[in-house]
């Protein structure tokens, strides 16, 4: 079984997990997928921490690509047509906020919401999921599957600085929810 194949495995096996794709799917935003937390929380439970609970996940990350509507207006609009708990960003936006969000160096617009993902804080969610008009799903993993897979929290380089990877690791407990995966510094 490929690394893409296994992660499916466990994403379609999960009724939560599938119904926030249908309900992604419904809005028909460009480029979409739901990532970051969202999956890695339902691998991580399922292969490292004693069994799924939907009720431990923080937020649904939902991004899209559009850039012909920047506005914040909209990204808000989207969210209140959705559940309490959905975090909505578009990916043609961040270099516009995200100097003054977390600081650092300024960022270059993204071309792509696979572009973005790419950039998010750890290598295992940066991934995105999408339920396809077909009922397929398309994986996106720019640093590919295996960290998500195997357990492996390494933080991604791309735009992490080392002490947010930190408070982030510290934020979550992942070594007290997760005790089963390798932390990476």
């Amino acid at each position: 079984m490929n690394r893409d194949d296994e992660l499916l495995t466990i994403v379609e096996a999960e009724p939560w997990l599938m119904a926030v794709l249908r309900t992604a799917r419904e809005l028909a935003l460009p480029d979409w997928y739901v990532g970051a937390g969202a999956i890695r929380d339902v691998v991580w439970d399922v292969r490292f921490g004693g069994g799924w609970d939907p009720a431990r996940i923080e937020d649904v990350d939902l991004v899209y690509f559009d850039p012909d509507d920047l506005t914040k207006e909209t990204e808000h609009a989207i969210e209140a047509r959705l559940p309490p708990g959905w975090d909505v960003t578009n990916q043609a936006a961040v270099h516009l906020w995200f100097h003054d969000k977390f600081g650092g160096d300024p960022v270059p617009p993204l071309r792509s919401t696979v572009e973005g993902i790419a950039t998010w804080p750890e290598t295992a969610t940066a991934v995105g999921v999408r339920l396809e008009p077909d009922d397929s799903l398309t994986v996106a993993a720019p640093h590919g599957l295996d960290d998500l897979l195997d357990g492996v929290w390494r933080a991604n380089p791309g735009r992490v600085t080392p002490d947010e990877a930190r408070r982030r690791f510290d934020r979550k407990q992942v070594g007290k929810r997760w005790p089963a995966v390798r932390i990476l510094a």
